[in-house]
This record gives structure tokens, sequence and C-alpha cells, in this order.
């Protein structure tokens, strides 16, 4: 059972993900990963693509994020997400789009983008090209990377500040070079 880990909604309950193809976040790299942003969070922007069940969207805003937009291209993530925030009595955006579709289109900018597709998948470097070569990071953002620990991708457009590895999960910290 997944539970929010701290912040406004700490102990609330997320529902049961019942699809196999929906790798939620573990409740420890959640925890380490929110407790890693705690003082940089608040009234921050957010954009959760491949969200799953929104859980790390939940969580940032449970721990005082402005805003986020979740982004999934599948239907039960997308209704998961949406039933999750609803039950949280929170109002946020939920796209059911394509990553790449969605960042194609996007036009604003965020403070805190969280990365999360297939492990595996390939798809790390595409979207970090696309989220450098369209500016949608702001200029001290910060990009969360969760990765399986063998994954390897290019991030030579963004400066790698940290990386953890809890078992096979790895998560990798990015910001821009100017900072």
């Amino acid at each position: 059972m997944m539970r929010i880990d701290s912040g406004k909604f700490k102990g609330r309950r997320l529902i049961e993900n019942k699809y196999p193809h929906i790798r939620p976040t573990t409740d420890k790299v959640r925890q380490a990963i929110f407790t890693k942003l705690q003082f940089f969070l608040p009234e921050k922007k957010v954009l959760d693509l491949f969200c799953g069940t929104g859980a790390m969207s939940i969580e940032a805003l449970s721990r005082g994020a402005g805003s986020v937009t979740m982004v999934d291209k599948d239907f039960r993530s997308v209704a998961m997400a949406k039933e999750n925030l609803k039950n949280m009595g929170i109002d946020q955006k939920v796209v059911k789009c394509d990553a790449l579709i969605f960042l194609d289109k996007c036009t604003e900018q965020f403070d805190l983008i969280i990365l999360d597709p297939p492990y595996k998948s390939g798809l790390y470097g595409v979207v970090l090209k696309k989220i450098y070569d369209k500016k949608l990071l702001t200029g001290d953002g910060v990009i969360v990377c969760e990765h399986a620990k063998e994954d390897k991708f290019e991030t030579d457009k963004f400066q790698v500040y940290d990386e953890k590895k809890y078992g096979n999960i790895a998560v990798t910290y990015l910001c821009n070079f100017e900072n």
C-alpha cells in the first residue's frame, strides 16, 4: 500500500496499482528524492512526465510545490492519477499524451521535471534533448531521472550534480550548467 510520506497529505493512502505495466516509485526512493529537494520545492512548478499513479506529483504538492502538470500516454495511468488527486481534494493538470508529443507542444518552463519512463526504454536521452532544446527547465531548475542502475543515457546538455543508488534503482539529479 502506497502512502504519502510527508507534508500536508502525510499518511494519506493512494489507490492500489492493479496494472503490472505501471511501476510506481518505491516509498523509500520517493522519500529520499523529496527529502533531498525539501528546501528547493516550495512554490515550484513541477512537470511529472510518465506520471503513472501520480504519487510523485502528489508527494511534491504535499511538500509545498506550487503546481504540477502530470503527463502519461496510458489511459489507465491517467485515470489512477486523476483518482488519486480527487481523493486528496487536489485540482491539478493531468494530460493524456505521449511525453515526446507533449514536449514538442510545450511552451511553459518548469522548476522541477521528474522523468520516470519505462526502464530500458531509451527515452531518457531523447526527452532530455527536447527539454534542453525547448528551454523547458528554469535557470535554477532540477531534473530528477529515476532509472534502472544499469541504464546509461546522454546527459551532456545538463550537469549531473548527484546520483544515488537504491538496490537496482538509480536516481540522477541534473541541473543547467550555469548553476
